[in-house]
């Protein structure tokens, strides 16, 4: 069940492993070096409560009941998650099955009480909304889920209360709102004035950098903690650089793939805690998480990458 993202990673390799596997799989001056390949991975606070996060995460929209071997490897992809450090797992009622299949795999592999398990709420009224919520507490057959989203704000003016409730009883960690779509933003910005978050859930990429106008600052301001979606801006930023190699500054901020520079750009922003590429695979993860290890750009840096890839996004 490919996506738009790993079918553009595909193409890089499928452009000839001489030069296009150059550009995404690590480079002997270029890659991490192997005590910090085994780094722990860096993390960032939530601000309302202190908990910290490993800056990288999953999202989860591909994740699909479907032939055993493509669940197998669903299974292989988690566990390997866990085993890497990684903690923030993205979820949602509207991916399909995810949710279910998350939960037949936590439950297969006892790896729920390693993870911080995130999904999303997509009712209006509260007779609803209450239904939805227990349907993903059943799914992802835990007693607690320790971040619910109303998605893409769906609901931001009737279900907080219902999730308030539900984290004073305990049993939900944190609560938040999500968009995907710069046609939100407004939308967005006043209910972060209003109401009271512990996260935002918004796209940001070097590809699509409008939320660090407004949005990412004012999160900052407010003590709201910052999951990023679509890091990769859906793939095109992978048919943007095509067959380059890394350019030489890649090196200076530990980056061995085209995927931890995009994720680096991101991470960098102070106000962002975790990004959550979309991943089934297990190569994907490894690579996505050598991004929360090293060294991060700085502003000269960040600079650079921007103006890097509008040069040859614009070619």
């Amino acid at each position: 069940m490919p996506d738009n993202l790993s079918a553009a990673r595909r193409e890089i390799l499928k452009a000839g492993f001489a030069v296009a596997a150059a550009a995404f799989l690590p480079r002997p001056a270029q890659a991490q070096a192997p005590s910090q390949a085994h780094a722990p991975l860096l993390t960032r606070p939530v601000p309302s409560t202190g908990v910290r996060l490993p800056i990288v995460g999953i999202g989860t929209n591909r994740f699909r009941s479907g032939d055993p071997a493509y669940v197998a490897r669903l299974r292989d992809t988690l566990a390997a998650f866990a085993r890497l450090g990684g903690k923030v797992i993205d979820t949602a009622p509207a991916y399909g099955d995810s949710e279910r299949v998350i939960g037949a795999i936590l439950g297969q592999t006892g790896l729920r009480e390693q993870l911080f398990l995130a999904t999303k709420l997509d009712r209006d009224n509260v007779a609803d909304g209450r239904r939805r919520l227990a349907d993903s507490f059943a799914a992802l057959a835990t007693r607690r889920l320790d971040l619910v989203q109303l998605h893409s704000l769906r609901g931001a003016g009737t279900l907080l209360p219902l999730l308030r409730e539900r984290q004073a009883a305990g049993e939900i960690g944190h609560i938040g709102v999500t968009t995907s779509s710069s046609g939100q933003y407004t939308e967005l910005e006043a209910i972060m004035r209003r109401e009271r978050l512990d996260f935002i859930q918004v796209d940001y990429a070097v590809g699509n950098r409008g939320a660090a106008d407004r949005l990412l600052p004012l999160a900052a301001e407010r003590g709201m903690a910052v999951l990023v979606n679509l890091p990769f801006g859906r793939g095109a930023q992978f048919r943007a650089v095509g067959g380059r190699p890394l350019p030489d500054w890649a090196a200076e901020i530990d980056c061995s793939s085209w995927a931890q520079v995009f994720l680096k750009y991101v991470l960098s922003h102070p106000a962002v805690t975790c990004a959550i590429p979309g991943s089934t695979q297990v190569a994907h993860v490894e690579d996505n998480l050598g991004a929360a290890r090293g060294r991060l750009p700085d502003a000269a840096t960040r600079q650079t990458i921007a103006r890097y890839f509008d040069s040859i996004a614009d070619s």
